[in-house]
């Protein structure tokens, strides 16, 4: 989590704002501004050089009212229990926006994965679940793919569930491989997802997408699909892109006279969103500091990288042109960011929204799971589109017959839901 935003903090106040617009009893705020359970453990792991390595494990449960909590696993080097309970409050309004039956999970474990070794990951993703297996499962907690996670390590979660459980259960990961229990569509998904909300976005504004532009922050599995689609769907140009290089422990951006080619970076592309900075500079492809992506000239901002980097201090360095900012990272933009977004009319669509893509076809592949029947690539991508299209106009909607700011909306969509959820379940 980058330096001085306190992730968890940052959700609080948000659902504070809101809870006011909502004239939220404050009994029922209070239930809802902490999680319901939270877990930390130690993973003691055998390395391949014999040594013993232990490393900090986090499961974050924030409410489960509308059905089995649902979130990624996070292994990444800056990994907090704040950030995890910031990201598992948000999966809960996520989850609840979407209108999709799940509730708010995140977990982690603080580790850089590009460190270890095939076999070191397995064993830790192992002795992740082994800490974990009776508090999570299809019914309580379906956990999933997220920063430094690979389809790969969910596949080896599941057999490890499936192995203490005593019974198949492929239900309980997300994000798993094909022909492993995963489904079409799901590695598109959330980047495809944030393009889906572009597009409704542009329709409301009366933008016309092919003569839009898009500066893109990262290039992780996120990003590589947001880029592909504005290009693909709408028919727009990318100036550029960033990315973390964790080779030379620093971000870059990577910018082309023509625009950027999201099909052809992929090619230069290793599994932790890292781009070969020599191929790319063979191909024409102009590379800067990190933090410039933010000052290209754009009118669609896309940051979908980490969270609190659209802050104070960089929204003053980005292009007046920008109408639209479409948050596909968790929690990028700050609540210094939002006045400034309110102050200039830009049209901010939340991450729990905006992202919600990839959750809503998490849910389709627990559906497909349990069903034991699984669908084409083509049907996935149209529920898909189908439940962002709706949910972003429950979410306009909102924001015009209340005239409130997009985020706000958002969590009185989302919040409303879930009390609605823990008041037929006599919870409150």
């Amino acid at each position: 989590m980058s330096g001085q935003i306190n992730a968890f903090e940052m959700a609080q106040k948000q659902f504070d704002g809101v809870a006011e617009l909502l004239n939220l009893d404050p009994q029922i705020a209070e239930v809802l501004r902490w999680p319901m359970r939270e877990y930390s453990f130690r993973i003691p792991v055998r390395m391949d050089d014999g040594s013993l390595r232990v490393f900090q494990g986090f499961r974050v449960q924030h409410n489960d009212a509308r059905g089995p909590n649902k979130g990624g696993i996070r292994f990444h080097p800056s990994e907090t229990f704040d950030t995890v309970r910031a990201l598992a409050t948000w999966m809960t309004w996520k989850c609840a926006v979407a209108d999709i039956p799940l509730g708010g999970g995140k977990g982690g474990i603080i580790v850089d994965p590009a460190t270890l070794s095939v076999h070191e990951k397995e064993r830790l993703c192992r002795g992740w679940v082994q800490n974990m297996w009776k508090n999570i499962g299809p019914r309580n907690d379906v956990p999933a793919p997220d920063v430094g996670t690979t389809p790969q390590m969910m596949g080896w979660m599941m057999d490890e569930y499936s192995k203490l459980s005593g019974q198949y259960t492929p239900g309980v990961f997300t994000g798993k491989p094909l022909g492993g229990g995963g489904s079409e569509g799901r590695t598109e998904a959330t980047g495809y997802g944030v393009i889906y909300t572009v597009r409704e976005a542009m329709k409301h504004l009366g933008i016309d997408p092919k003569e839009s532009v898009a500066a893109i922050e990262g290039f992780g599995n996120v990003s590589q699909y947001a880029a592909i689609g504005f290009v693909e769907m709408l028919g727009g140009k990318v100036a550029c892109v960033s990315c973390w290089d964790r080779n030379e422990k620093k971000s870059f951006t990577y910018s082309h006279k023509n625009g950027v080619n999201p099909r052809f970076l992929l090619t230069i592309t290793d599994q932790y969103g890292t781009i070969d900075k020599a191929k790319a500079q063979d191909a024409g492809y102009v590379i800067e500091d990190g933090e410039k992506w933010i000052e290209k000239e754009c009118n669609v901002l896309i940051p979908a990288a980490i969270e609190g980097h659209v802050n104070g201090d960089t929204v003053k360095k980005m292009s007046k042109s920008v109408k639209i900012v479409a948050e596909g990272a968790n929690g990028p933009c700050t609540p210094e960011a939002d006045e400034f977004f309110k102050k200039n009319n830009i049209f901010d669509i939340p991450d729990f929204l905006c992202n919600a893509g990839g959750v809503t076809t998490s849910y389709f592949e627990s559906v497909q799971n349990d069903m034991n029947f699984y669908w084409t690539k083509e049907e996935v991508l149209q529920k898909l589109d189908t439940k962002m299209t709706q949910a972003f106009h429950g979410v306009l909607n909102m924001s015009l017959k209340e005239k409130v700011y997009m985020r706000d909306a958002a969590y009185m969509v989302a919040i409303d839901r879930v009390v609605k959820a823990m008041q037929l379940r006599g919870w409150v």
